[in-house]
């Protein structure tokens, strides 16, 4: 599917069109209501609700070390809100700042979280049937879709700038410019493991200092946490371009060729997808970019509308 994103004349740099919105994007205020769920193993996470009675619900899932003051969560509530729907941001465990009880977090591919809230929210009356998923929400979103079939309540997804092979976005961000997303990425992911074993006993006999790129943190950190063998193992274990033919339910993915965390080589191709599944793959757009607009000052944030409008399509919301 061609897509019909074109990017501004003074945003056509794929770092511009990433990094523009980071700073520059409003985000609006929303009467969102905060609520904990606790997970079978114990643990817990926050949901933050924006929602009207009977109205299809969306699950929205964030990225790497994302929350909802990343630019794209609240927008994206609000434009799915303002199309007829009840969206809810699911705020992973240990992310945004807040320390989980467990020693190991979310990750690329703990799909039995999101598991976990759809089940929760259906049993208190709240049935999801959409799912959206940014970046590594991206990968959690398609992982999930293609693992569960036809047994689950999710009638359609969208996937926005998805690294669907781990290891080779890993490796991207060891690479040009782009060393300095790893980096940011990793200061971040770094600084959430000392906030969470500030006042207990560290798991791993790890230095922080000597890990210098995100494979490594993955390597050292994430896949011992999390009970993998190793990053590779882990890796190839989370990747969503594994599952993208095992899906049954309508699912858009949204993605930018010249994505900066990632090469155009891992885009999947149609015969690597189900007959579920519209790849819309754009020239340009960056990673969760998507900005549009003849100035600066009258910038157009493509995403949105294209989100729930699609979604809309699909699920005829009650309006």
């Amino acid at each position: 599917m061609s897509q019909t994103f074109k990017p501004a004349w003074w945003l056509r740099s794929p770092h511009l069109q990433t990094i523009w919105p980071v700073f520059m994007r409003h985000r609006p205020t929303l009467p969102l209501v905060v609520e904990a769920v606790t997970l079978s193993d114990g643990d817990s996470i926050q949901l933050q609700r924006y929602g009207r009675p009977n109205s299809p619900y969306i699950l929205v899932i964030h990225g790497l070390e994302g929350s909802l003051e990343s630019h794209y969560a609240k927008p994206t509530l609000k434009a799915l809100y303002e199309a007829g729907f009840s969206p809810i941001f699911m705020q992973l465990r240990g992310s945004a700042g807040i320390p989980n009880h467990k020693p190991y977090s979310y990750h690329s591919g703990r799909t039995q979280d999101v598991a976990e809230v759809l089940d929760y929210l259906a049993a208190t009356q709240r049935t999801v049937v959409g799912l959206v998923g940014f970046s590594l929400g991206g990968n959690l979103t398609l992982k999930y879709m293609g693992e569960v079939g036809v047994n689950t309540t999710i009638r359609a997804a969208v996937a926005i700038s998805i690294p669907f092979q781990l290891a080779a976005c890993a490796q991207r961000l060891e690479q040009g410019f782009s060393k300095l997303y790893g980096r940011h990425l990793l200061n971040d992911l770094k600084n959430s493991y000392r906030r969470k074993f500030h006042n207990r006993p560290k798991p791993l006999a790890v230095n922080l200092e000597q890990i210098t790129t995100l494979y490594q943190f993955d390597d050292q950190v994430t896949a011992p946490l999390n009970g993998f063998k190793d990053a590779a193992d882990y890796y190839a274990k989370s990747s969503s371009a594994a599952f993208l033919k095992a899906i049954h339910y309508p699912t858009l993915i949204i993605h930018a060729k010249d994505d900066p965390f990632m090469t155009p080589a891992i885009v999947p191709t149609a015969s690597e997808i189900s007959a579920a599944v519209t790849l819309a793959i754009s020239e340009h757009g960056g990673h969760v970019g998507f900005v549009q607009g003849q100035w600066p000052w009258q910038a157009h944030y493509w995403l949105d509308q294209r989100i729930s409008q699609w979604l809309s399509q699909q699920l005829h919301p009650i309006t």
